[in-house]
């Protein structure tokens, strides 16, 4: 995906901004959601590192903890999403995280089925996925010769392309296409998707070029290709305003940990789902059920 899911969630609290709201370690020790982030942290407080789920962004790789995300010190979708995925499954899981600031699927990820010139970033895309696969010993040693299964696919992006209507008018079109090139690219023809909607700005949002991409983005799940394969999670319930976040940025969902971590928690049991052969559905409060 794109910036949001690079990650600006701030993990440490700042007391001088809204008391910490917003930041993972308020979310953990004085959020409404504490319980449901309780695992993030152990007996003692101190920051799960998962031995079951390990993580590749950009060669920085490890396991899975807090500061994965566009910088240290931040996070993104992948720890709610590694948490889930890890808590759900038996095996060993690697997260291959690909993502860039300012990236239109118009353009910039542009899928071969769409036309007109490839994508720089869908190219780029396939590349680091490939690189990290085919040589997985180097970065993760104890898995040296061992088989893998490309077990799923999670998107979040759409901010760029929500600059101007044509581009809004063939999103859904265009992320059928990479879904359809990447399971092809792959070789895995029912590769299971979680895509997390552009919910900027909540459901207060009512900007009709913003609201087209969640549309196009939540349609594209109802596909009859797509169906029991194909899941887009709602977030729009996961926006946290300026009041109760760390900045008022705006885009960047204001740096709130709390919104990436639920929307990655969210993601991760869709995608937990759908590997079991269930159908997620979107709850009236937010998450997944």
């Amino acid at each position: 995906g794109q910036s949001n899911m690079q990650g600006h969630g701030k993990v440490a609290a700042d007391p001088s901004r809204n008391e910490g709201q917003g930041s993972l370690e308020y979310l953990v020790t004085k959020s409404e959601h504490a319980k449901r982030a309780a695992h993030l942290v152990d007996e003692d407080g101190a920051w799960v590192a998962r031995d079951d789920v390990w993580i590749w962004y950009m060669g920085r790789k490890g396991k899975l903890t807090p500061g994965y995300g566009a910088r240290e010190g931040l996070i993104g979708p992948e720890l709610g999403f590694g948490h889930a995925v890890g808590m759900a499954l038996k095996e060993q899981v690697l997260i291959i995280k690909v993502a860039w600031g300012g990236k239109s699927i118009h353009k910039d990820f542009r899928p071969p089925s769409s036309g007109g010139e490839v994508g720089a970033y869908y190219e780029e895309l396939v590349q680091k996925v490939r690189s990290v696969l085919d040589d997985i010993g180097s970065h993760f040693p104890d898995e040296r010769g061992k088989e893998y299964e490309l077990a799923g696919f999670g998107w979040h992006q759409g901010w760029n392309d929500g600059g101007k209507m044509d581009h809004v008018e063939e999103y859904e079109t265009n992320l059928a296409n990479l879904i359809g090139d990447l399971r092809k690219e792959f070789a895995v023809p029912t590769l299971p998707v979680v895509i997390a909607s552009s919910g900027f700005g909540g459901w207060e949002n009512k900007n009709a070029r913003r609201v087209g991409i969640m549309k196009a983005q939540l349609a594209v799940a109802d596909r009859p290709e797509f169906k029991d394969s194909v899941f887009t999670v709602e977030t729009r319930s996961f926006f946290r305003g300026p009041e109760v976040s760390p900045s008022k940025q705006g885009y960047h969902w204001n740096h709130n940990a709390e919104t990436h971590f639920l929307m990655g928690d969210a993601m991760g049991r869709a995608m937990a789902m759908l590997l079991e052969g269930k159908q997620p559905r979107n709850s009236e409060g937010g998450g997944v059920k």
